[in-house]
């Protein structure tokens, strides 16, 4: 199979336009679907045009290019037994929205988490989503579950009021139940009951405020946690079907390979094995997965690939291979007294999920159902549409619980390819990549080259600031500081990799190279580097994080050993803000990270241990991008395609880590999936100065 071209799936709301998948949008007619829900409420909300526009990702109509609808957000369905059915796009990767969006239901309810199910990533259930990208889950999805909850809420009341004949303010929700002040209860399913009401309404139920949450804003465990910890969880790699053979693809020899031969009799006359090529398309299935290798071995096949480039000349490559239509990088001249620059590097790194990508298909006549772990099903409805020539609504994609992402999960080259294997078997066929294929086939997080001219006065002001950002992304290029003469730019160039959105996008290399060069300028004028970054932060959310996390780490304090150094940074993305101190210890070059504190603000807590978790769980992940991780590749191979060659975080390199989070209850709630992983790394490369006195600048920093 040759190489899938580029990617760069940066979801950033300012580059939906250009990154998007088309959208599309599975809309049963009115009869369908109220056979599919059965009897009870059914709530669609319209929600207000800015908000459409958002969820919609402004793509082109859906099926046969007929407008998309952009006037429905989530819907609500309540059963005559008083069940209540959530349906929402997104997906569960393992960061526990299927809970926090359960709270955001049931706080608009009144009613026990436990009442409520989620079906979430199933594109014939559920309204079309972009994708459980970008931290969108919490700032868009939640916000439209609120109103659509809220308005439920309505709609049960007032058929309370019309029963009883009471004055629909004298009526409360609790715990399922509508009462009245004579003590008479009724249960949503017995108000619902007989009823099949589809209404499409507006958001002007009343949403309840942060700071009056009762389930919102507290700790709930995770809503599936007994299901995970007993094995019941079913994730893609467990689905069995009957009849169901086993894939795999047989590999090119480089990336960007042709393929020039393929014979395929051999493994053909292994008995229950069918052998597949269709163009560079080379597979094999098996009733047996023990006899995978030994069919795939049989194949004999002969590529052709060009002479490509490798890890060691990365970062030339990358300043001297612009992307087509590419101008010139321009600087301007920096008068300050004092003036610096600096060039940093960032590495290739792998998703490395805890669950390979994998896909279950399965034909049934023309029609298509997949069974695979993304961050995008309706994303990967569209390509398989695309690969097989037929109408997406004869496909369902099905996204259950998955073995992470990290945003490695966008595309749907795994789905693709089980479907293909399906078709020439006529039998599901289950295709699990290996770890091998993981590290080699899917697509990496961006390397890039960050070019710093800075410059600033005697007092500690900034003045000049020139950020040139080449290949790893525009995700928090630009400085949150307070710097009147800024030029933050991100420069494409092509890509010598498959290129594709990790957690936190290009704004963990952009925060490392900002903030370590805000700790060389803040060194070159002799000032204090958390009071430099105080002296330059006028946004008080960002001044908050940097007091709270100088204040728990005792910022300031006396070395105590040879050796030790202290870093500290500061930044904003994608509506969180963040701030992260970290101790070590430099010994013959190693560096050993004893104590991180981390402070993040990301308006109202919706589930404080959730976020804990997700903080804590970022940080760790970051310590291998910062300290160990690098993919090495050399003529369209990768060096590196196993964990015993490729080192992430183990639970020796866990350091004690201490989370503060600042609660905001008069602001929105921001997503926290990626915007704590950016703080680690240039905290540490501003240690490493500190008990060294040489600056790293590229990650990794060993």
């Amino acid at each position: 199979m040759a190489e899938f071209g580029p990617l760069e799936f940066e979801f950033e709301p300012e580059r939906y336009e250009l990154h998007a998948a088309p959208t599309y949008s599975f809309v049963p007619d009115r009869r369908d679907f109220l056979k599919l829900l059965g009897g009870g409420l059914v709530v669609l909300v319209a929600l207000p045009g800015g908000a459409r526009a958002q969820e919609s990702g402004g793509g082109r109509g859906g099926r046969g290019g007929a407008a998309t609808p952009q006037d429905i957000g989530a819907w609500l369905h309540i059963a005559e037994s008083g069940a209540i059915t959530v349906y929402t796009g997104k997906v569960e990767m393992g960061q526990n929205i299927r809970t926090s969006l359960t709270q955001a239901v049931a706080e608009e309810l009144r009613t026990s988490p436990a009442k409520i199910s989620m079906v979430m990533g199933d594109t014939m259930l559920t309204p079309y989503d972009i994708g459980t990208v970008g931290s969108m889950t919490t700032p868009q999805m939640a916000p439209q579950l609120h109103r659509a909850a809220a308005a439920a809420r309505e709609m049960l009341l007032d058929l309370a009021a019309e029963k009883w004949q009471q004055p629909k303010a004298a009526l409360t929700l609790a715990d399922g139940t509508v009462g009245n002040a004579a003590g008479a209860k009724l249960t949503f399913g017995e108000l619902t009951k007989g009823q099949k009401l589809t209404k499409t309404i507006t958001a002007d139920a009343r949403v309840t405020p942060a700071s009056e949450w009762k389930i919102a804003g507290h700790e709930l465990k995770k809503i599936n946690a007994r299901a995970i910890v007993t094995g019941q969880e079913k994730f893609i790699s467990d689905i069995r079907l009957p009849g169901m053979m086993y894939g795999r693809v047989v590999r090119p020899s480089a990336f960007q390979a042709s393929l020039v031969t393929a014979d395929v009799q051999a493994a053909r006359e292994i008995p229950g094995v069918i052998a597949v090529r269709d163009g560079d398309f080379v597979g094999v299935a098996c009733d047996d997965s023990s006899r995978l290798d030994r069919a795939a071995a049989a194949v004999k096949t002969e590529w052709k690939a060009p002479e490509q480039t490798n890890s060691r000349d990365l970062y030339d490559y990358l300043k001297s291979h612009p992307a087509r239509g590419a101008g010139a990088v321009q600087w301007q001249p920096i008068e300050n007294a004092t003036r610096i620059e600096a060039s940093y590097n960032v590495a290739y790194i792998a998703h490395t999920p805890l669950e390979p990508r994998a896909a279950v298909a399965q034909w049934e006549d023309d029609r298509l159902t997949v069974w695979t772990g993304t961050q995008r099903p309706f994303g990967v409805r569209s390509e398989l549409a695309q690969a097989f020539g037929i109408p997406e609504d004869h496909i369902r994609v099905i996204a259950s619980s998955t073995g992470s992402g990290y945003g490695g999960k966008h595309t749907g080259e795994c789905a693709v390819e089980a479907a293909r294997l399906a078709k020439a078997a006529g039998k599901p066929v289950k295709l699990t990549w290996t770890r091998e294929e993981e590290f080699t086939w899917a697509y990496f997080r961006p390397s890039g080259v960050i070019d710093v001219r800075s410059g600033a006065s005697a007092d500690g002001t900034i003045a000049s600031w020139q950020f040139h950002n080449y290949n790893s992304g525009n995700a928090a290029v630009r400085s949150p500081y307070n710097i009147p003469n800024q030029i933050s730019e991100f420069h494409a160039t092509e890509m010598p990799l498959r290129q594709g959105s990790y957690r936190g996008l290009a704004a963990s290399a952009n925060h490392f190279a900002r903030e370590s060069h805000m700790d060389e300028l803040a060194h070159a004028i002799g000032m204090e580097p958390a009071a430099f970054r105080l002296k330059n932060a006028s946004d008080p959310r960002l001044r908050a994080v940097i007091e709270a996390s100088t204040e728990r780490f005792r910022w300031g304090a006396a070395k105590s050993r040879p050796n030790q150094g202290f870093g500290l940074m500061a930044g904003f993305d994608k509506g969180g803000y963040i701030s992260c101190c970290v101790e070590i210890t430099v010994t013959n070059d190693r560096v050993k990270v004893d104590r991180v504190v981390q402070a993040f603000e990301c308006g109202a807590i919706v589930n404080p241990g959730q976020l804990r978790n997700l903080i804590t769980g970022s940080i760790i992940q970051g310590l291998g991008g910062a300290l160990t991780e690098a993919i090495e590749f050399e003529n369209g191979r990768i060096m590196n395609p196993h964990l015993a060659q490729y080192r992430v975080p183990r639970f020796s390199d866990v350091p004690p880590i201490d989370v503060v989070m600042l609660d905001r209850k008069d602001l929105p709630s921001a997503g926290a999936g990626e915007t704590p992983i950016v703080g680690v790394a240039p905290a540490i490369a501003n240690a490493i100065f500190d008990a060294t006195g040489k600056r790293v600048r590229s990650m990794p920093l060993v």
